[in-house]
């Protein structure tokens, strides 16, 4: 069976954000990974110093086969860093993943389906 992590921005640690409506979408969403046969975890990271030891912890110990780093971490300027960081941490941690990108919490299905 195929593996996905998704890596994402954790709603209620956003200022601004809907927390509890967010994370339904991607409750939503991961619970749909396995009408598609895939083995899907999803990791959701605070904008802090937390997030690059919760990256390596979900990249370790698993053999994904494709990584989804959501929008919330690669679209706003403000976050190019981490998005930058995330992306190497992959590069090193999970060396045989691809790497896929969705548009929003409610597509991410079909961007690991993209590279499966």
């Amino acid at each position: 069976m195929p593996s996905a992590l998704v890596l994402g921005f954790d709603p209620h640690a956003v200022p601004g954000m809907d927390g509890d409506a967010l994370r339904a979408v991607l409750d939503k969403e991961l619970a749909r990974f396995a009408d598609h046969g895939i083995d899907a975890s999803m990791t959701l990271i605070a904008p802090d110093a937390s997030a690059e030891p919760t990256v390596v912890a979900a990249l370790a110990g698993t053999d994904w086969d494709v990584v989804v780093i959501g929008g919330g971490i690669r679209k706003p300027e403000p976050a190019l860093v981490l998005f930058e960081r995330v992306v190497n941490l992959i590069r090193l941690h999970a060396p045989g993943a691809a790497i896929a990108f969705n548009t929003s919490g409610g597509d991410s299905v079909e961007a690991v389906l993209r590279q499966l």
